[in-house]
């Protein structure tokens, strides 16, 4: 499994605005110029985290992209989905699992307990967390 590169430059511009101080707005130019995303390609991920609430924009000479909550309260999970929609290992995870095998597949429990795991530790990683370990790291 792979996230999308979109979700992979979600993920770099949330923490690159985590980083700022707290109501401190950045233009997506900069974001895009420091995190090295086309800027065309930032500007539909903005879109999209907008929507979701975790990012907030406004536009104009004082305009800019910030945070929608604080950084512990935002979670890797929250961005990936919000640009990759629910993760899924394999089709037969999930609620509408799709299963030529149903219950006699001996996979499908270990399909289940590994997205279980990754969602878990996604879930659980806020974007806090990622900078403190950056200080630690550095």
């Amino acid at each position: 499994m792979q996230i999308t590169r979109q979700a992979d430059y979600a993920v770099r511009a949330v923490l690159h605005l985590a980083k700022m101080e707290p109501n401190q707005r950045a233009a997506t130019s900069q974001i895009a110029k420091e995190q090295r995303i086309p800027p065309s390609f930032l500007a539909k991920i903005i879109s999209q985290l907008s929507i979701a609430g975790l990012l907030q924009t406004s536009r104009g000479a004082r305009g800019g992209v910030t945070l929608a909550r604080e950084p512990g309260k935002i979670t890797l999970l929250e961005v990936i989905e919000a640009i990759d929609g629910p993760i899924m290992l394999n089709e037969c995870v999930g609620e509408n699992s799709i299963c030529t095998f149903d219950d006699d597949c001996p996979l499908r429990p270990v399909w289940c307990e590994a997205q279980e795991e990754l969602v878990n530790r996604l879930k659980g990683t806020n974007f806090q967390q990622l900078l403190e370990q950056s200080a630690v790291a550095a």
